[in-house]
Protein backbone atom coordinates (compact mmCIF):
# COMPACT_ATOMS: atom_id res chain seq x y z
CA UNK A 1 0.00 0.00 0.00
CA UNK A 2 2.94 2.56 0.95
CA UNK A 3 4.14 1.61 -2.69
CA UNK A 4 0.58 2.26 -4.38
CA UNK A 5 -0.24 5.33 -2.96
CA UNK A 6 2.85 6.99 -4.94
CA UNK A 7 1.51 5.62 -7.79
CA UNK A 8 -1.71 6.39 -7.51
CA UNK A 9 -0.92 9.75 -7.49
CA UNK A 10 1.19 10.18 -10.40
CA UNK A 11 -1.38 8.45 -12.34
CA UNK A 12 -4.70 10.97 -11.01
CA UNK A 13 -2.16 13.74 -11.80
CA UNK A 14 -1.46 12.23 -15.62
CA UNK A 15 -4.89 12.18 -15.43
CA UNK A 16 -5.70 15.86 -14.85
CA UNK A 17 -3.03 16.83 -17.55
CA UNK A 18 -5.50 14.93 -19.98
CA UNK A 19 -8.18 16.29 -19.55
CA UNK A 20 -9.31 18.51 -21.99
CA UNK A 21 -8.76 22.16 -21.63
CA UNK A 22 -12.11 24.34 -21.94
CA UNK A 23 -12.46 25.16 -25.54
CA UNK A 24 -10.76 28.97 -26.10
CA UNK A 25 -12.84 31.12 -28.17
CA UNK A 26 -12.25 31.00 -31.78
CA UNK A 27 -11.59 34.50 -33.82
CA UNK A 28 -13.30 34.63 -37.41
CA UNK A 29 -11.78 36.99 -39.68
CA UNK A 30 -14.54 38.47 -42.36
CA UNK A 31 -12.74 40.98 -45.06
CA UNK A 32 -14.16 42.25 -47.83
CA UNK A 33 -13.58 45.40 -50.14
CA UNK A 34 -16.76 47.90 -49.93
CA UNK A 35 -17.07 50.72 -47.11
CA UNK A 36 -19.02 50.00 -43.90
CA UNK A 37 -22.08 52.00 -45.43
CA UNK A 38 -22.83 49.17 -48.54
CA UNK A 39 -26.13 47.87 -48.02
CA UNK A 40 -24.20 44.22 -48.60
CA UNK A 41 -21.54 45.44 -45.79
CA UNK A 42 -24.29 46.22 -43.68
CA UNK A 43 -25.32 42.53 -43.79
CA UNK A 44 -22.48 41.30 -43.13
CA UNK A 45 -21.69 43.08 -39.95
CA UNK A 46 -24.94 41.83 -38.82
CA UNK A 47 -24.41 38.21 -39.55
CA UNK A 48 -20.80 38.52 -38.15
CA UNK A 49 -22.80 39.77 -34.93
CA UNK A 50 -25.42 37.10 -34.79
CA UNK A 51 -22.64 34.55 -35.36
CA UNK A 52 -21.58 35.92 -32.22
CA UNK A 53 -24.68 35.67 -30.15
CA UNK A 54 -25.96 32.53 -30.98
CA UNK A 55 -22.51 31.19 -30.34
CA UNK A 56 -22.40 32.04 -26.91
CA UNK A 57 -19.14 33.77 -26.38
CA UNK A 58 -17.73 30.64 -28.48
CA UNK A 59 -17.34 32.87 -31.42
CA UNK A 60 -15.73 36.25 -32.51
CA UNK A 61 -15.97 37.82 -35.43
CA UNK A 62 -13.97 40.94 -36.71
CA UNK A 63 -14.93 42.69 -39.96
CA UNK A 64 -12.36 44.03 -42.31
CA UNK A 65 -14.25 46.28 -44.83
CA UNK A 66 -12.87 48.60 -47.59
CA UNK A 67 -10.24 46.25 -48.98
CA UNK A 68 -7.97 47.11 -45.97
CA UNK A 69 -6.71 43.39 -46.85
CA UNK A 70 -6.17 43.74 -50.29
CA UNK A 71 -7.51 44.93 -53.53
CA UNK A 72 -10.84 43.71 -54.87
CA UNK A 73 -9.13 40.92 -57.26
CA UNK A 74 -7.19 39.21 -54.29
CA UNK A 75 -10.51 38.32 -51.95
CA UNK A 76 -10.60 34.99 -53.59
CA UNK A 77 -6.91 34.21 -52.81
CA UNK A 78 -7.25 35.79 -49.52
CA UNK A 79 -9.47 33.55 -48.47
CA UNK A 80 -7.84 30.96 -50.07
CA UNK A 81 -4.34 31.32 -48.29
CA UNK A 82 -6.44 31.85 -45.07
CA UNK A 83 -4.92 35.69 -45.16
CA UNK A 84 -9.00 36.00 -43.46
CA UNK A 85 -11.11 33.14 -42.97
CA UNK A 86 -14.46 34.35 -44.51
CA UNK A 87 -14.53 37.15 -47.94
CA UNK A 88 -17.13 38.61 -49.81
CA UNK A 89 -15.29 37.87 -53.44
CA UNK A 90 -16.39 38.64 -57.79
CA UNK A 91 -16.20 35.96 -59.59
CA UNK A 92 -15.67 38.25 -62.54
CA UNK A 93 -12.65 40.15 -60.79
CA UNK A 94 -10.43 37.06 -62.12
CA UNK A 95 -12.10 36.00 -65.42
CA UNK A 96 -11.64 32.61 -66.25
CA UNK A 97 -10.88 31.42 -62.66
CA UNK A 98 -14.42 30.55 -62.12
CA UNK A 99 -15.15 29.33 -65.89
CA UNK A 100 -18.58 27.35 -64.95
CA UNK A 101 -19.68 29.90 -62.25
CA UNK A 102 -19.21 32.37 -64.70
CA UNK A 103 -21.87 31.34 -66.93
CA UNK A 104 -24.63 33.09 -64.46
CA UNK A 105 -22.71 36.30 -66.06
CA UNK A 106 -23.78 36.38 -69.36
CA UNK A 107 -26.37 38.75 -71.02
CA UNK A 108 -30.16 38.30 -70.07
CA UNK A 109 -29.35 35.28 -67.79
CA UNK A 110 -31.56 36.20 -64.45
CA UNK A 111 -34.08 38.64 -64.48
CA UNK A 112 -33.62 39.60 -60.70
CA UNK A 113 -31.13 39.21 -58.14
CA UNK A 114 -33.62 37.07 -56.32
CA UNK A 115 -33.81 34.74 -59.62
CA UNK A 116 -29.98 35.30 -59.44
CA UNK A 117 -29.49 33.81 -55.58
CA UNK A 118 -32.04 30.85 -55.88
CA UNK A 119 -30.42 29.64 -59.02
CA UNK A 120 -26.83 29.69 -57.80
CA UNK A 121 -27.59 27.96 -55.13
CA UNK A 122 -29.66 25.19 -56.63
CA UNK A 123 -28.25 22.47 -54.61
CA UNK A 124 -27.55 19.85 -57.70
CA UNK A 125 -25.70 22.49 -59.72
CA UNK A 126 -23.56 23.70 -56.96
CA UNK A 127 -22.40 20.08 -55.99
CA UNK A 128 -22.20 19.31 -59.79
CA UNK A 129 -20.50 21.92 -60.88
CA UNK A 130 -19.68 25.16 -59.09
CA UNK A 131 -18.30 24.36 -55.47
CA UNK A 132 -15.56 22.43 -57.08
CA UNK A 133 -14.29 25.95 -59.15
CA UNK A 134 -14.27 27.32 -55.43
CA UNK A 135 -10.90 25.27 -54.59
CA UNK A 136 -9.27 25.71 -50.91
CA UNK A 137 -12.40 27.45 -49.46
CA UNK A 138 -16.05 26.77 -48.87
CA UNK A 139 -18.56 28.38 -50.53
CA UNK A 140 -21.30 29.48 -48.03
CA UNK A 141 -23.45 31.31 -50.23
CA UNK A 142 -23.33 32.07 -54.03
CA UNK A 143 -25.63 35.35 -55.33
CA UNK A 144 -25.93 38.00 -58.00
CA UNK A 145 -26.73 41.83 -57.91
CA UNK A 146 -29.97 42.53 -60.04
CA UNK A 147 -29.47 43.15 -63.62
CA UNK A 148 -27.49 46.19 -64.60
CA UNK A 149 -28.46 49.41 -67.13
CA UNK A 150 -26.52 51.66 -69.46
CA UNK A 151 -25.74 54.68 -68.23
CA UNK A 152 -24.67 57.47 -70.50
CA UNK A 153 -23.45 61.13 -70.16
CA UNK A 154 -24.65 62.97 -72.87
CA UNK A 155 -26.26 60.91 -75.36
CA UNK A 156 -29.77 59.15 -75.36
CA UNK A 157 -29.38 55.37 -76.66
CA UNK A 158 -32.90 54.42 -77.37
CA UNK A 159 -31.46 51.92 -79.46
CA UNK A 160 -28.83 49.30 -80.64
CA UNK A 161 -27.41 52.07 -83.49
CA UNK A 162 -27.47 55.02 -80.98
CA UNK A 163 -24.51 52.48 -79.28
CA UNK A 164 -22.34 52.73 -82.16
CA UNK A 165 -18.69 54.77 -82.10
CA UNK A 166 -19.76 54.70 -78.24
CA UNK A 167 -17.13 54.04 -75.18
CA UNK A 168 -18.30 52.25 -72.89
CA UNK A 169 -17.31 50.71 -69.10
CA UNK A 170 -17.90 47.37 -68.98
CA UNK A 171 -18.25 45.81 -65.84
CA UNK A 172 -17.52 42.34 -66.30
CA UNK A 173 -16.40 40.14 -69.72
CA UNK A 174 -19.50 38.86 -71.18
CA UNK A 175 -20.40 42.74 -70.78
CA UNK A 176 -17.39 43.47 -72.61
CA UNK A 177 -18.15 40.88 -75.15
CA UNK A 178 -21.60 42.29 -75.22
CA UNK A 179 -20.79 45.81 -76.15
CA UNK A 180 -18.41 45.20 -78.71
CA UNK A 181 -21.37 43.06 -80.55
CA UNK A 182 -23.69 46.33 -80.56
CA UNK A 183 -20.71 48.38 -81.95
CA UNK A 184 -19.55 50.78 -79.36
CA UNK A 185 -16.55 50.45 -77.57
CA UNK A 186 -16.09 48.30 -74.18
CA UNK A 187 -13.21 50.64 -71.88
CA UNK A 188 -12.05 48.77 -68.94
CA UNK A 189 -11.57 50.71 -65.24
CA UNK A 190 -12.20 50.50 -61.66
CA UNK A 191 -15.49 51.30 -60.83
CA UNK A 192 -14.37 54.02 -58.29
CA UNK A 193 -13.06 55.80 -62.04
CA UNK A 194 -16.39 55.80 -63.69
CA UNK A 195 -17.62 59.31 -62.49
CA UNK A 196 -14.69 61.18 -63.06
CA UNK A 197 -14.29 59.63 -66.19
CA UNK A 198 -17.87 60.28 -67.30
CA UNK A 199 -17.33 63.99 -66.01
CA UNK A 200 -14.22 64.45 -68.41
CA UNK A 201 -15.69 62.88 -71.41
CA UNK A 202 -12.77 59.79 -71.39
CA UNK A 203 -15.76 57.31 -71.39
CA UNK A 204 -19.27 58.23 -72.74
CA UNK A 205 -21.44 55.44 -70.49
CA UNK A 206 -21.18 52.61 -68.04
CA UNK A 207 -22.76 49.39 -67.69
CA UNK A 208 -23.38 49.03 -63.67
CA UNK A 209 -26.53 48.37 -62.23
CA UNK A 210 -28.60 50.91 -59.77
CA UNK A 211 -27.23 50.53 -56.86
CA UNK A 212 -23.64 51.15 -58.07
CA UNK A 213 -24.42 53.59 -59.83
CA UNK A 214 -26.93 55.81 -57.33
CA UNK A 215 -25.97 54.69 -54.31
CA UNK A 216 -22.10 53.39 -54.28
CA UNK A 217 -20.05 54.96 -57.18
CA UNK A 218 -22.60 58.20 -57.32
CA UNK A 219 -23.06 58.79 -60.76
CA UNK A 220 -26.25 60.43 -60.96
CA UNK A 221 -24.67 64.07 -61.41
CA UNK A 222 -22.45 63.09 -64.29
CA UNK A 223 -25.47 61.15 -65.89
CA UNK A 224 -28.17 62.24 -68.31
CA UNK A 225 -29.76 59.33 -69.38
CA UNK A 226 -30.27 55.76 -68.30
CA UNK A 227 -31.10 52.97 -70.73
CA UNK A 228 -32.98 50.15 -68.35
CA UNK A 229 -31.40 47.60 -70.24
CA UNK A 230 -31.31 45.14 -67.37
CA UNK A 231 -29.25 43.08 -69.32
CA UNK A 232 -26.46 41.35 -67.20
CA UNK A 233 -25.61 40.13 -63.40
CA UNK A 234 -22.14 40.01 -61.92
CA UNK A 235 -22.36 36.84 -59.32
CA UNK A 236 -20.65 36.82 -56.18
CA UNK A 237 -19.22 34.12 -53.20
CA UNK A 238 -19.39 34.18 -49.39
CA UNK A 239 -17.08 32.24 -48.96
CA UNK A 240 -14.65 30.49 -46.38
CA UNK A 241 -11.28 29.45 -46.04
CA UNK A 242 -11.63 25.31 -46.30
CA UNK A 243 -9.52 24.81 -43.25
CA UNK A 244 -10.90 27.69 -41.15
CA UNK A 245 -14.29 25.77 -42.05
CA UNK A 246 -12.71 21.54 -41.03
CA UNK A 247 -11.15 23.02 -37.95
CA UNK A 248 -14.03 24.35 -36.36
CA UNK A 249 -15.79 22.48 -33.58
CA UNK A 250 -18.65 20.52 -35.32
CA UNK A 251 -21.01 23.00 -33.36
CA UNK A 252 -19.73 25.93 -35.00
CA UNK A 253 -19.39 24.08 -37.98
CA UNK A 254 -23.49 23.73 -38.09
CA UNK A 255 -24.20 27.07 -36.72
CA UNK A 256 -22.24 28.63 -40.16
CA UNK A 257 -23.75 26.32 -42.10
CA UNK A 258 -27.31 27.25 -40.72
CA UNK A 259 -27.27 30.98 -40.41
CA UNK A 260 -26.95 30.97 -44.16
CA UNK A 261 -29.39 28.24 -45.02
CA UNK A 262 -32.29 29.30 -46.77
CA UNK A 263 -31.58 33.16 -46.96
CA UNK A 264 -31.64 33.39 -50.39
CA UNK A 265 -34.85 35.34 -51.11
CA UNK A 266 -33.73 37.80 -48.15
CA UNK A 267 -30.61 38.00 -50.35
CA UNK A 268 -31.81 38.96 -53.51
CA UNK A 269 -34.88 41.17 -51.89
CA UNK A 270 -32.00 43.19 -50.76
CA UNK A 271 -30.47 43.88 -53.73
CA UNK A 272 -33.65 44.50 -55.89
CA UNK A 273 -35.35 46.55 -53.34
CA UNK A 274 -32.60 49.15 -53.35
CA UNK A 275 -32.51 49.28 -57.13
CA UNK A 276 -35.79 51.97 -56.98
CA UNK A 277 -34.25 53.64 -54.59
CA UNK A 278 -30.99 54.19 -55.94
CA UNK A 279 -32.97 54.70 -59.16
CA UNK A 280 -34.86 57.62 -58.00
CA UNK A 281 -31.65 59.81 -56.35
CA UNK A 282 -30.36 59.63 -59.99
CA UNK A 283 -33.42 60.94 -60.95
CA UNK A 284 -33.55 63.44 -58.36
CA UNK A 285 -29.78 64.46 -59.78
CA UNK A 286 -31.19 65.00 -63.28
CA UNK A 287 -31.19 61.89 -64.80
CA UNK A 288 -33.80 60.48 -67.58
CA UNK A 289 -34.53 56.39 -67.70
CA UNK A 290 -35.17 55.48 -70.81
CA UNK A 291 -37.17 51.77 -71.65
CA UNK A 292 -36.34 50.41 -75.09
CA UNK A 293 -39.60 49.77 -77.34
CA UNK A 294 -40.09 45.69 -77.67
CA UNK A 295 -38.49 46.00 -81.47
CA UNK A 296 -34.86 47.33 -79.63
CA UNK A 297 -35.26 45.10 -76.61
CA UNK A 298 -35.29 42.21 -79.07
CA UNK A 299 -32.04 43.67 -81.38
CA UNK A 300 -30.14 44.06 -77.85
CA UNK A 301 -31.13 40.47 -77.16
CA UNK A 302 -29.90 39.15 -80.63
CA UNK A 303 -26.37 40.85 -80.07
CA UNK A 304 -26.40 39.57 -76.52
CA UNK A 305 -27.50 35.87 -77.72
CA UNK A 306 -24.40 35.49 -80.25
CA UNK A 307 -22.40 36.76 -77.22
CA UNK A 308 -23.68 33.98 -75.16
CA UNK A 309 -23.29 31.39 -78.33
CA UNK A 310 -19.49 32.49 -78.60
CA UNK A 311 -18.56 32.04 -74.91
CA UNK A 312 -20.72 28.52 -74.55
CA UNK A 313 -18.26 27.20 -78.16
CA UNK A 314 -15.15 28.92 -76.13
CA UNK A 315 -15.27 26.56 -73.00
CA UNK A 316 -16.41 23.75 -74.89
CA UNK A 317 -13.57 23.54 -76.91
CA UNK A 318 -11.65 23.57 -73.22
CA UNK A 319 -13.50 20.58 -72.18
CA UNK A 320 -16.18 21.65 -70.31
CA UNK A 321 -19.79 20.95 -69.71
CA UNK A 322 -20.52 24.36 -70.61
CA UNK A 323 -24.05 23.86 -72.34
CA UNK A 324 -25.36 21.87 -69.50
CA UNK A 325 -24.74 24.38 -67.12
CA UNK A 326 -26.00 27.02 -69.42
CA UNK A 327 -29.44 24.73 -70.10
CA UNK A 328 -29.61 23.72 -66.31
CA UNK A 329 -29.36 27.37 -65.15
CA UNK A 330 -31.66 29.05 -67.82
CA UNK A 331 -34.01 26.19 -66.57
CA UNK A 332 -33.95 27.16 -62.97
CA UNK A 333 -33.97 31.22 -63.80
CA UNK A 334 -36.88 30.29 -65.32
CA UNK A 335 -38.76 28.34 -62.93
CA UNK A 336 -37.67 31.03 -59.91
CA UNK A 337 -38.73 33.57 -62.17
CA UNK A 338 -42.30 32.75 -61.87
CA UNK A 339 -42.48 33.03 -58.85
CA UNK A 340 -39.84 36.04 -57.86
CA UNK A 341 -39.59 39.80 -58.73
CA UNK A 342 -38.27 39.55 -62.65
CA UNK A 343 -37.15 43.38 -63.88
CA UNK A 344 -38.13 42.01 -67.43
CA UNK A 345 -42.17 41.81 -66.81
Amino acid sequence: MKNLIPILTIAFALALTSVPAQSQTVELKIAHFVTPKNSYAKWIAAWAKELEEKSKGALTVKVFPGAQMGPPPKYYDIARRGQADIVWMVHGFTPGRFPLTEISNLPYMVSSAEVGAKMLNDATLRSKYLDQEHKGVKPLMLWTHQPGVLHTAKKAVRSVEDMKGLRIRFASAPVKDMIVALGATPVGMPPTQMAESMQKGTIDGAFTDYVGAGLAFKLGPVTKYTTETYSYAVSFCLCMNQKSYDGLPANLRTLIDESIKGREKEHGQAWDDFDDVAKKLMMKAGMEPIVLSDEENRKFRDAAAKVVEAKLAELEKKGLPAREVYKMMTSLAEQHAKTSKSFWK
